[in-house]
């Protein structure tokens, strides 16, 4: 068995798309074009690559690039003022600081201070709290990328035994959630997790977001089942991630690349979440 590898691009690309045809259709029934407000501190080289990134997609979805770029030496006090001016400002949809913020900021703090209504990356805790009550709200962009990958693919979650490792706010926690929501069984394991290939080694989905290069490999997946790597490194050989891609697709039926998986889904979900916060305050 060779695994259907599951082109993240290409689906991306498509969100992509839906997301542009909503923007001109809001603009042409109430005259309110989207804005996305991304807030850079600071340097760092691979920030500015994902923010320019970001941007670009933004303006090719026909959406307000309303970016901030703030220096180094920006205070707590001068950073949340930012924030608060652009919760407050109605051309904002959507707000994103880019992490991680340089030492002497505390990012919990300026993510605090993001209206939920607004928080496109979905890391605020009313954002988690809607998600955990099963309300409506914007979903982290990755852990909802990977099930509108899931989707695409035509993945059955109904049901389904998902294993997702790893636990971070920002992917493990709310993927498990979104997958419990769509009524998939699900086992979340994690760095203390006792013989994990005796875990993944039964589900029909594993999603590898643990942090681990390597981690999952042909030992822990049952033939057939679906693979999603969240995990990318840089090594001296070039980009993997947390599966044994070469292992793993002998034995697959659906496996995510690296690059090319779920990489690309974060944006597009982030346009996705960005559109959606606009139509929901216009129809406030």
């Amino acid at each position: 068995m060779t695994a259907v590898l599951m082109d993240g691009k290409s689906v991306a690309a498509r969100v992509r798309e839906d997301v542009a045809d909503q923007v001109e259709t809001l603009v042409e029934q109430t005259g309110v074009r989207p804005g996305l407000a991304t807030i850079l501190v600071g340097d760092d080289p691979a920030s500015q690559v994902y923010v320019a990134s970001k941007r670009k997609s933004c303006v090719a979805a026909g959406m307000l690039d309303l970016h901030r770029h703030l220096l180094a030496t920006t205070t707590q006090r001068e950073l949340e003022a930012v924030v608060d001016e652009l919760a407050g400002d109605p051309a904002v949809s959507g707000i994103l600081v880019q992490l991680p913020l340089p030492d002497h900021l505390d990012p919990d703090a300026v993510i605090a201070r993001i209206p939920a209504s607004k928080d496109v990356d979905g890391l605020t805790t009313a954002s988690a709290g809607l998600l955990a009550r099963g309300l409506p709200g914007l979903r982290p962009c990755t852990s909802a990328g990977v099930v509108e990958l899931l989707d695409a693919y035509s993945i059955p979650l109904d049901g389904a035994h998902a294993v997702v490792v790893g636990r971070s706010a920002l992917v493990g926690k709310p993927l498990a959630q979104l997958l419990v929501a769509r009524n998939a069984t699900v086992t979340t394991c994690h760095s203390r997790t006792a013989s994990l290939a005796e875990h993944t080694v039964r589900a029909d989905i594993v999603i590898a977001a643990a942090g681990v290069p390597g981690l999952i490999d042909a030992r822990g997946v049952r033939a057939g089942a679906t693979v999603v790597d969240v995990g990318i490194h840089r090594t001296p050989t070039g980009l993997c991630g947390d599966v044994d891609f070469h292992s793993v697709r002998a034995v697959a039926g659906h496996l995510t690349p690296v690059p090319g998986g779920v990489g690309p889904m974060t944006i597009a979900m982030l346009l996705s979440n960005t559109v959606t916060a606009a139509r929901h305050t216009v129809s406030r």
